[in-house]
């Protein structure tokens, strides 16, 4: 018979670095945002290399803006909503799993970045557009990708790393 060693506990499913990492990560957004809403021209395109551009654009809406007409309230509500949901996802992970707790974290601290826009602003601040000449793609923000990435860690997570019996 063979002894297993215990998995060694992911860095993000600890309270601190979590913590700590999504902090980071809010104030690294909300940095951008401010730089872009103080120096950036609204809704005009500043090239930076061929197929992306920063846009300064006020979203109403969620990721991408998505629900733009509804409320402003009940989006909020929603990212509450959905930032417990992802820390009790968070909680409920095993330990050793680091790219689902790495997807957590990137999840919560997207959704924070723009919930404390939309307290401060009542806005969300977007500013990088992919484009085309003749196509363009949502624009977006930082929080959004640390949103959509969080996302797909979790999504990999599943897919490729190995899983114990019983979960």
């Amino acid at each position: 018979m063979t002894e297993q060693t215990p998995a060694r506990p992911a860095l993000f499913s600890r309270p601190a670095p979590i913590l700590l990492f999504i902090l980071i990560a809010v104030l690294i957004d909300q940095v951008a945002k401010i730089a872009v809403d103080h120096t950036l021209p609204l809704e005009e395109a500043v090239p930076v290399i061929p197929m992306l551009a920063l846009y300064r654009t006020y979203n109403l809406g969620v990721a991408f803006s998505m629900l733009s007409g509804m409320d402003g309230w009940f989006i909020v509500g929603m990212r509450l909503v959905i930032v417990a949901f992802v820390v009790w996802l968070w909680y409920r992970t095993a330990k050793d799993r680091w790219l689902a707790h790495l997807g957590y974290a990137l999840i919560i601290a997207g959704a924070i970045g723009n919930l404390v826009d939309r307290f401060a602003y009542g806005h969300v601040i977007d500013y990088i557009l992919f484009h085309t000449e003749s196509w363009s793609f949502a624009v977006f923000n930082l929080a959004d990708s640390f949103i959509t990435i969080g996302a797909g860690c979790v999504i990999l997570d599943e897919l490729l790393l190995p899983k114990k019996a019983g979960r």
